[in-house]
Parts: structure tokens; sequence; C-alpha cells
């Protein structure tokens, strides 16, 4: 870690502040748009009009008692929290336990008619389903004549910007970047992250790709993963999921198996990626893992052992999107110079970090890209979702 102190944990207790936003808007919303996306009944209601109370007014509960997994959430920080104000304790524990507890309104544990039932099901389908997902997975047709290298940096572009990507190898025109005053990539190591890939015709090493967003984000990591096993580039890809329904969009299981299904019954080589990976689940050369600890409140670095083993063992560690970024480095406000390098050495191997910025942390980057970004936009390049990053640390 840095030689200089790290700065305190992010709070959600400063209004007008993005994380205070985040818990007394964006949370109700979520209520709200959970409640109308199913017919529950009113013991459901109520608990959903009590958790509203509580997440905006009240303070942190604890679980029920008979709750399956209270003990490892009492080893997550619970017992110090109870009591206290959401908006007074670290915003990644906060937001994390908001959908604990929204999973507990809405019966997802049971027992019960509605135990295993995704709350967020019908949104995630939705963004499956969409004329946009279409247009995305026909531009594979015309990436299939590019070299495989090319293809190999598209689809690293398309996991990177999720439902924002050109799977076509078209971000922009081929210099726009170049002449951009501020780039969209604030900070891009990719030239170093192809070397721990070697293409080889007998690949033995394993990639864990720890993937984000379910949807139309989760297309491009799985398509990712194709190429990366169909060019020797790893022998396995070990995908890693959330073990139940989680800020939203977050991929389980479940997640993968819709969009395993919505590439194989696509026309064009979307179906040919769909096959392809139907048979690498098949022969465990794509493998699942919902490790408890990927939806813990907590940063990386207190990561238990067997995770930590997993994550040695592997050639690369590929981290998507801005929650697991928060995670890699420590949800802290970071000094934007502060060098990823040191933020990360407490990983166990090689890590990778691909992520659109849609909050305020930030490390790695060069003091003229913070100061342009600054100077254009204020601090809003932070948040907005319009930027984005690629951080090796070999």
């Amino acid at each position: 870690m840095p030689d200089t102190p790290a700065p305190p944990v992010i709070l959600g207790d400063e209004p007008g502040s993005f994380p205070h936003g985040v818990l007394a808007e964006r949370h109700p919303a979520i209520i709200r748009q959970v409640r109308d996306a199913f017919p529950y009944g009113p013991d459901i209601h109520h608990a959903l009009d009590a958790l509203l109370a509580s997440c905006t007014e009240g303070v942190i509960e604890p679980l029920p008692a008979d709750a399956h997994d209270r003990d490892r959430w009492r080893a997550w920080g619970l017992d110090a929290y109870a009591g206290r104000s959401w908006f007074e304790v670290p915003w990644l524990w906060s937001e994390s336990y908001f959908y604990r507890r929204l999973l507990d309104a809405v019966g997802y544990f049971g027992p019960g008619p509605w135990q295993g039932i995704d709350p967020f099901r019908p949104f995630k389908l939705a963004e499956l389903d969409a004329r946009e997902t279409d247009e995305e997975l026909a531009a594979l047709d015309g990436l299939a004549a590019r070299p495989a290298e090319e293809r190999a940096h598209a689809l690293l572009h398309g996991s990177l910007w999720g439902n924002r990507a050109d799977l076509g190898f078209r971000l922009s025109d081929a210099g726009a970047e170049g002449r951009a005053a501020v780039p969209a990539l604030v900070a891009d190591d990719s030239e170093d992250l192809w070397p721990l890939l070697p293409a080889s015709d007998a690949a033995t090493g394993t990639l864990c790709l720890v993937a984000d967003n379910a949807g139309r984000e989760l297309i491009p990591d799985l398509l990712l993963a194709a190429h990366l096993l169909a060019h020797g580039r790893t022998g396995r890809v070990v995908l890693h999921v959330k073990p139940y329904p989680y800020y939203v969009s977050d991929a389980t299981t479940s997640d993968i198996v819709d969009a395993l299904r919505r590439l194989t019954a696509a026309p064009g080589e979307a179906a040919v990626y769909g096959r392809r990976l139907w048979a690498a689940m098949a022969d465990g050369t794509l493998a699942v893992r919902a490790h408890p600890f990927a939806a813990a409140p907590l940063p990386y670095a207190r990561m238990p052992d067997d995770l930590r083993a997993e994550f040695a063992a592997a050639t690369l560690t590929l981290v998507k999107g801005d929650l697991n970024y928060r995670r890699l480095v420590g949800d802290r406000l970071w000094p934007p110079t502060t060098p990823f390098t040191d933020v990360t050495a407490h990983f166990p191997g090689p890590v990778a970090a691909l992520r659109t910025l849609k909050s305020d942390v930030i490390t790695g980057l060069t003091a003229d890209t913070e100061a342009a970004l600054v100077a254009a936009e204020g601090q809003r390049w932070r948040t907005g979702g319009t930027r984005a990053l690629v951080q090796v640390r070999k």
C-alpha cells in the first residue's frame, strides 16, 4: 500500500455527495421499482415499507436470528453497525447491506412461494430482449473476418464498455481519441495486459474473470472469454459471479444461463459463440464460481484464504466494473494520482481492471489527465459513466 496514510473510507453522510444521493434517492427508487415489478402480497408490501422507512429515516437493524448467513454478516461488521444510521457507516457496507435486506423483504431466502425469485430479473431480461442487443450481436458477423488480434482488442473494448460497446470495433473514428483533449479512456494499460495472456497451441493457464452486470453487459464478457479460449490465450476461464441477486444488475449463475440462451438462439456468429461457450461449460474449460465473498461489503484486501488461493493460482484475474474496482483498490477518496500498483499490492496475483467510471473512487491517473478532466467537467467525470479505464498490475 502507499507510504502515505490511506484516506478514510467513503461514507454517505455528506448531503449533495454522490454516495448520499445513492442512499437517499436511488435506494428508495429501487424499492419502488421492485414493488411494481411483481404482484407481491401484503406481507411483502409491508416489509418493503419497513425497509424504506429504515434506510431513509431509521437505523441499521440486525438480520433475523434464523437468517442463514447471520454469523457471516456479523463477521463482516454487522454488530458494529447495527443501530447506526445508514448514512454514517462505510458506503460500501451500507449499499451491500441494503440489497441483503431487500432480498429478505421480498422473501428471496424463504421459506415461502417467493423463495429464490430474483426481484431484478424483469429488468435484466428486458435488456437481453432489447433491439439494441440484436444490433450488437449482429455486429459480430462483421467482426468475424477481421484478424484474431483485432478481434481480441474489439472484444476487450466490448467488455470494458458493456452495453455502450461497439462490437464492430468502431468505438469512434480511428483518430478520435488521439484528437480529443480528454480521451474517453483515462488510463489504458491494455498493452500490458496481452503479454499476460500469450497465444499458445497448448494453453494451460487459468483466467479468473470477476463479472459485473448481467444482461447486455454480461454478453461481451462471455464473448471475450470464448475468444480467449478459442485462440489459446488461456486454457480455462473461471467466471466469478454473485451468489444471489445484488446491486440490481450484478450477474448470477442464472444470468449466465439466460445470456448463453440468448446467444445460442441468435443468428449468425452470435450463435457460434453461444455454442462454443455452452460446450466449454460442459467440458470444464468455462466454469462458474459464486463465492459468498463476492457479495461481501468489504474490499478484496480482506478476502478469505480460499478465494485468495484461487486468485493466486490464476494466470490473471480480470476485474470488471465499478463496484469491483471499489473493492479492489479500497472504497476511499484516493488522490487520483495514487499508483494503481500500490493500492492493489495486496492482491495475490496479476490483476487487471476494466471499468467505466460511475463512482468517485479513482487511482492511477497522471497529473495532466486529472487536470484536463477537472478543467473539462469539474468532478462529474468520476460518476457519469462516460469515461473508462484499463489498468494492469503484473
